[in-house]
């Protein structure tokens, strides 16, 4: 815990609904600052989870008896099986057997943080909605919780509250989320009609939603997001690229289809006709992937990211972590530069660019450096690299060299394909080389450099073969400076030739 964080746990009054040689043996323990949840299966020893280690608590079985006694002492399960003590943040959740009857419990610490959401307050109090994401226990829950203590001070806050988990059980919600009101839900499979009923009947500034985890409750947050509410909330899975490849819950991040091209367009943008791109703008405007407790990764723009991935050039995140001390330290992702057209002082020759290739292939990698004279290297190890590069089957199956990599800070650029299209897209971003791919780009240079012959003296000028798409820009912009072109030729080429008067 950092000095700036204050941690309230109400852990006796889980502590004295456990059968009572449990609680004598985790009061021994004396470690509670580390318990997260104890579970109870019958015909089992009871077994204590702390954040490092799971620990047994005496040789004996949990019987019948054992799970009678908490059940009677908490309060009533829901149809998603889940019940807790009134006024505290505690979780107590069933697994019964085919007839109904219960036999196991997972009885999980609940705590409030105070302080925990500094790391994001800037983000949380910009208006924008916010997604999180992360592996379960890392700290979602206890961020909204923190959020709406925070927002409430200034906004209109509601939680929608499925399980109670956010303000805690009982109808009167938890002091940890601040003067936030609190909406629970009868059953999960009307979350969706609570957060509409949120909008419409309760004015909220702000709605908090935990576990978006159905098609309908993603259609209501859409809905929520076009009514001008703030929305933060959380969804199953680790990062972006999970989420982008859940069908469900894709549509939080603009939802994913696949269009066909014109072969002209699939030759403008160098691509397959068959490409994925974004079907809508994105629910959410800023996307948090909790890696670790205390490490954060944010993408500032989640409508650019999403893009950026399906051209297979993955922007890297923002990353925020939180010192041993309780300062944040804020990792900005390298700006792409591009060249500068004002004169500049070299003063020495820039380093190379150290890349370490994961799963990609060397020698066309090196290629497409040769390619776009880009100045890097080929590391040997992680350790020295500036970047590591890798494909997407590989990154998906998060192998410690990716793992350590991000974990040490160095960026992970991920390719969708091993093509050299790919790689040299990626060079011309990480080096600031100019986008030699984009044809169109190009073709409208040349039309530039046409034009001001013509208007230094030169009669007529003509232009390289295009296709008929590249061909009506460049008429447009001979148009636009007040000259007059035409086109000559066959296919395949064609040919748009800039006259400085109309010819007959």
């Amino acid at each position: 815990m950092s000095p700036e964080q204050l941690i309230t746990d109400d852990l006796d009054l889980l502590l004295n609904v456990l059968p009572p040689r449990v609680q004598t043996h985790l009061r021994e323990l004396n470690r509670g600052d580390e318990l997260l949840e104890v579970v109870l299966d019958l015909g089992r020893v009871p077994e204590a989870r702390f954040v490092n280690e799971s620990l047994t608590l005496n040789s004996r079985e949990v019987d019948q008896a054992d799970l009678d006694y908490v059940v009677a002492r908490i309060g009533e399960f829901t149809t998603d099986n889940r019940a807790g003590i009134p006024r505290t943040l505690h979780r107590i959740s069933c697994i019964r057997n085919r007839q109904g009857r219960i036999v196991g419990l997972t009885c999980r610490v609940g705590r409030a943080v105070y302080g925990t959401v500094e790391i994001i307050r800037d983000i949380i109090e910009s208006g924008k909605s916010v997604l999180i994401l992360g592996r379960p226990g890392v700290g979602k829950t206890t961020l909204l919780r923190e959020s709406a203590r925070i927002l409430s001070d200034t906004k209109r806050v509601v939680i929608v509250d499925t399980s109670n988990e956010i303000g805690g059980d009982g109808d009167v919600p938890h002091p940890a989320v601040g003067k936030a009101r609190r909406m629970q839900v009868p059953t999960p499979t009307l979350q969706h009609e609570v957060m509409i009923e949120a909008v419409e009947n309760h004015m909220p500034e702000v709605i908090i939603i935990d576990e978006i985890g159905r098609q309908l409750e993603a259609e209501a947050a859409r809905t929520i997001a076009e009514r001008g509410v703030q929305l933060i909330g959380t969804a199953h899975g680790n990062s972006l690229d999970n989420l982008m490849m859940n069908p469900t819950l894709a549509d939080l991040i603009g939802g994913i289809q696949s269009v066909t091209l014109s072969d002209e367009e699939a030759r403008r943008r160098g691509t397959q006709k068959s490409i994925l791109e974004r079907k809508a703008p994105p629910t959410f405007d800023v996307l948090i992937e909790i890696q670790e407790r205390n490490r954060l990764a944010v993408h500032h723009d989640i409508a650019q990211a999403v893009d950026a991935l399906l051209r297979g050039r993955a922007l890297e995140p923002e990353i925020r972590i939180r010192e041993v001390d309780g300062q944040v330290r804020i990792e900005k992702p390298a700006p792409s530069v591009r060249p500068s057209t004002r004169e500049t002082r070299v003063t020495e020759k820039p380093r190379a660019l150290r890349l370490f290739p994961y799963g990609v292939s060397q020698d066309r990698l090196e290629q497409a450096a040769k390619n776009l004279n880009a100045p890097i290297q080929i590391a040997n190890d992680v350790h020295s690299a500036d970047v590591v590069v890798t494909l997407k089957n590989y990154y998906r199956k998060r192998p410690p060299i990716v793992t350590d990599a991000e974990r040490r800070g160095v960026p992970v650029y991920v390719l969708r394909s091993n093509t050299l299209a790919q790689m040299e897209g990626l060079l011309e971003d990480l080096c600031g080389l100019p986008d030699s791919t984009d044809p169109l780009q190009a073709a409208l240079e040349e039309v530039e450099a046409a034009i001001q012959q013509i208007r230094n003296g030169a009669h007529s000028v003509e232009l390289a073969p295009q296709s008929a798409y590249i061909r009506r820009q460049q008429h447009e912009a001979a148009r636009r400076a007040n000259l007059f072109s035409r086109s000559l030729g066959k296919e395949p080429k064609r040919r748009v030739r800039i006259y400085a008067t109309e010819e007959e």
